[in-house]
Protein backbone atom coordinates (compact mmCIF):
# COMPACT_ATOMS: atom_id res chain seq x y z
CA UNK A 1 0.00 0.00 0.00
CA UNK A 2 2.85 2.20 0.93
CA UNK A 3 4.55 1.64 -2.25
CA UNK A 4 1.20 2.20 -4.42
CA UNK A 5 0.98 5.53 -2.37
CA UNK A 6 4.38 6.73 -2.97
CA UNK A 7 3.96 6.01 -6.90
CA UNK A 8 0.01 7.69 -6.59
CA UNK A 9 2.04 11.39 -5.00
CA UNK A 10 4.39 11.02 -7.72
CA UNK A 11 1.98 11.01 -10.54
CA UNK A 12 -0.22 13.47 -8.92
CA UNK A 13 2.85 15.56 -8.27
CA UNK A 14 3.72 15.65 -12.14
CA UNK A 15 0.15 16.58 -12.62
CA UNK A 16 0.32 19.53 -10.08
CA UNK A 17 3.39 20.99 -11.80
CA UNK A 18 1.85 20.32 -15.22
CA UNK A 19 -0.99 22.97 -13.83
CA UNK A 20 1.75 25.48 -12.89
CA UNK A 21 2.92 25.03 -16.31
CA UNK A 22 -0.71 25.52 -17.96
CA UNK A 23 -0.75 28.51 -15.44
CA UNK A 24 2.53 30.63 -16.60
CA UNK A 25 1.63 29.94 -20.40
CA UNK A 26 -1.69 31.40 -19.81
CA UNK A 27 -0.58 34.26 -17.86
CA UNK A 28 2.27 34.97 -20.59
CA UNK A 29 0.08 34.40 -23.06
CA UNK A 30 -2.36 36.88 -21.79
CA UNK A 31 0.71 39.83 -21.20
CA UNK A 32 1.85 38.96 -24.94
CA UNK A 33 -1.60 39.96 -26.30
CA UNK A 34 -1.68 44.14 -26.30
CA UNK A 35 -4.84 44.44 -28.75
CA UNK A 36 -7.60 45.84 -27.05
CA UNK A 37 -9.67 43.91 -30.02
CA UNK A 38 -8.71 40.78 -28.70
CA UNK A 39 -10.32 40.87 -25.09
CA UNK A 40 -12.32 37.27 -25.99
CA UNK A 41 -8.94 35.40 -26.04
CA UNK A 42 -7.73 37.06 -23.31
CA UNK A 43 -10.60 36.14 -21.60
CA UNK A 44 -10.33 32.57 -22.33
CA UNK A 45 -6.74 32.60 -21.55
CA UNK A 46 -7.66 33.59 -18.03
CA UNK A 47 -10.30 31.46 -17.25
CA UNK A 48 -7.86 28.58 -18.28
CA UNK A 49 -5.43 30.07 -15.58
CA UNK A 50 -8.05 29.59 -13.37
CA UNK A 51 -9.07 26.46 -14.15
CA UNK A 52 -5.42 25.16 -13.78
CA UNK A 53 -5.70 26.89 -10.18
CA UNK A 54 -8.71 25.09 -9.40
CA UNK A 55 -6.87 21.44 -10.80
CA UNK A 56 -4.07 22.33 -8.71
CA UNK A 57 -5.71 22.92 -5.57
CA UNK A 58 -7.87 19.51 -5.94
CA UNK A 59 -4.52 17.91 -6.35
CA UNK A 60 -2.64 18.90 -4.14
CA UNK A 61 -5.50 18.21 -1.48
CA UNK A 62 -5.28 14.25 -2.70
CA UNK A 63 -1.70 14.34 -1.88
CA UNK A 64 -2.05 15.81 1.81
CA UNK A 65 -4.90 13.13 1.65
CA UNK A 66 -2.40 10.39 0.80
CA UNK A 67 0.41 11.83 3.18
CA UNK A 68 2.21 13.36 0.58
CA UNK A 69 4.11 16.67 0.25
CA UNK A 70 2.83 18.53 -2.96
CA UNK A 71 4.51 19.89 -5.65
CA UNK A 72 5.45 23.66 -5.69
CA UNK A 73 6.61 23.91 -8.95
CA UNK A 74 6.91 23.87 -12.79
CA UNK A 75 8.26 21.15 -14.78
CA UNK A 76 11.15 21.22 -16.44
CA UNK A 77 9.86 21.09 -20.06
CA UNK A 78 7.57 23.94 -18.95
CA UNK A 79 10.43 25.75 -17.75
CA UNK A 80 11.32 25.44 -22.21
CA UNK A 81 8.04 25.90 -23.37
CA UNK A 82 7.84 29.06 -21.96
CA UNK A 83 11.44 30.22 -23.23
CA UNK A 84 10.29 28.95 -26.39
CA UNK A 85 7.59 30.75 -25.98
CA UNK A 86 9.46 34.44 -25.25
CA UNK A 87 11.82 33.41 -28.12
CA UNK A 88 8.55 32.96 -30.74
CA UNK A 89 6.77 35.94 -29.52
CA UNK A 90 9.55 38.07 -29.25
CA UNK A 91 10.17 37.97 -33.13
CA UNK A 92 6.42 37.27 -34.13
CA UNK A 93 5.32 40.57 -32.51
CA UNK A 94 2.13 40.74 -30.69
CA UNK A 95 0.31 37.90 -32.81
CA UNK A 96 -2.80 36.02 -31.33
CA UNK A 97 -2.21 33.08 -33.71
CA UNK A 98 1.39 32.74 -32.55
CA UNK A 99 0.25 32.39 -28.96
CA UNK A 100 -2.86 30.40 -29.91
CA UNK A 101 -0.62 27.70 -31.33
CA UNK A 102 1.67 27.81 -28.63
CA UNK A 103 -1.48 27.72 -26.36
CA UNK A 104 -2.42 24.29 -28.20
CA UNK A 105 1.06 22.87 -27.99
CA UNK A 106 0.71 23.50 -24.38
CA UNK A 107 -2.81 22.07 -24.17
CA UNK A 108 -1.27 18.86 -25.77
CA UNK A 109 1.45 18.01 -23.63
CA UNK A 110 -1.24 18.90 -20.62
CA UNK A 111 -3.82 16.09 -22.12
CA UNK A 112 -0.62 13.69 -22.32
CA UNK A 113 0.46 14.20 -19.12
CA UNK A 114 -3.51 13.22 -17.90
CA UNK A 115 -3.38 10.03 -19.92
CA UNK A 116 -0.05 8.69 -18.85
CA UNK A 117 -1.67 9.25 -15.41
CA UNK A 118 -4.11 7.46 -15.62
CA UNK A 119 -2.30 4.92 -17.47
CA UNK A 120 -0.30 4.94 -14.47
CA UNK A 121 -0.19 0.61 -13.00
CA UNK A 122 -1.32 2.19 -9.55
CA UNK A 123 -4.51 1.22 -7.66
CA UNK A 124 -6.78 4.49 -8.06
CA UNK A 125 -8.46 5.72 -5.21
CA UNK A 126 -12.02 5.86 -6.67
CA UNK A 127 -12.56 9.90 -5.74
CA UNK A 128 -8.97 10.77 -6.72
CA UNK A 129 -9.59 8.95 -10.46
CA UNK A 130 -12.80 10.23 -10.83
CA UNK A 131 -11.12 14.02 -10.19
CA UNK A 132 -7.97 13.05 -12.71
CA UNK A 133 -11.39 11.95 -15.72
CA UNK A 134 -13.25 15.36 -14.59
CA UNK A 135 -9.94 17.67 -15.09
CA UNK A 136 -8.81 15.65 -18.42
CA UNK A 137 -12.22 16.04 -19.98
CA UNK A 138 -11.86 20.12 -18.96
CA UNK A 139 -8.31 20.23 -20.26
CA UNK A 140 -9.48 18.38 -23.43
CA UNK A 141 -12.72 20.84 -23.69
CA UNK A 142 -10.10 23.29 -23.15
CA UNK A 143 -7.67 22.16 -26.06
CA UNK A 144 -10.34 21.78 -28.34
CA UNK A 145 -11.66 25.76 -27.65
CA UNK A 146 -7.61 27.00 -28.27
CA UNK A 147 -8.08 24.41 -31.26
CA UNK A 148 -11.10 26.31 -32.78
CA UNK A 149 -9.97 29.61 -32.33
CA UNK A 150 -6.29 29.00 -33.87
CA UNK A 151 -8.21 27.13 -36.67
CA UNK A 152 -10.18 30.92 -37.23
CA UNK A 153 -6.91 33.30 -37.02
CA UNK A 154 -5.43 30.74 -39.49
CA UNK A 155 -8.41 30.96 -41.74
CA UNK A 156 -8.82 34.76 -40.86
CA UNK A 157 -4.70 35.53 -41.94
CA UNK A 158 -4.73 33.30 -44.95
CA UNK A 159 -7.80 35.27 -46.46
CA UNK A 160 -5.85 38.42 -45.70
CA UNK A 161 -2.91 38.08 -47.55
Amino acid sequence: MKANNEKLIAVLNDLIRINYDRIEGYEKAVEEIRDFSEAEIKSIFIKMADDSRKHRTELTQAVVQLGGEPATDTTTAGDIYRVWMDVKTTFAGNDVLASLQLCEYGEDKALEAYKTALATDVTWPTDIRAMIEKERASLKSSHDRIKRYRDEYASAEKSSH
